[in-house]
């Protein structure tokens, strides 16, 4: 079993990608949060653990904590990523 980790700086409209953003910028949304990951990620079909109180190691201050994706195996990291910031604006709409 392969477990992804997505962090909320992937999908952060405030980050450049040098800085950890992964989506591209009109799919990224203001300060993500990892229940809002999560949540995309069940609609997405997959099961998700939110795990706090961790850090990005770009930004090792600021502890966002981060979702891991559980039996994704059939899916590359970035159309998973591809998929979860779609829903992620959708649950923003």
């Amino acid at each position: 079993m392969v477990e992804n980790i997505i962090w909320p700086a992937y999908f952060d409209a405030d980050l450049s990608r040098s800085e950890g953003r992964r989506v591209p910028s009109a799919m990224a949304v203001a300060d993500p949060t990892p229940e809002e990951i999560a949540e995309a990620v069940k609609q997405v079909g997959y099961d998700a653990t939110i795990e706090p109180d961790l850090a990005y190691p770009r930004q090792s201050r600021d502890r966002t904590g981060r979702v891991a994706v559980a039996n994704a195996d059939d899916a590359g990291k970035s159309d998973l990523l591809q998929a979860v910031a779609a829903y992620v604006q959708a649950l923003r709409d």
